[in-house]
């Protein structure tokens, strides 16, 4: 499954494919194969990404439009 939402996130905070497959610990073509759907992204990256991006799982994976993690209250 391609997750449209994990290429435009990276691209609009600026970063290259090798930026975010550090922050994953892993190397930048396997990175590169979430990106375009040829490797599932593993749950616990996307919980990385989602708190990285400050945005919700939901959003992450496109199930909705709204950024805001229900998270971002709780402290």
């Amino acid at each position: 499954m391609r997750l449209q939402r994990v290429e435009d996130l990276r691209i609009d905070h600026d970063l290259t494919q090798q930026q975010v497959a550090d922050i994953l610990h892993c190397q930048r073509e396997v990175y590169r194969r979430y990106e375009k759907g040829t490797r599932e992204l593993p749950l616990s990256y996307a919980i990385i990404l989602a708190k990285y991006y400050h945005v919700s799982l939901d959003y992450l994976t496109g199930l909705t439009n709204v950024k805001e993690p229900r998270w971002a209250d709780v402290r």
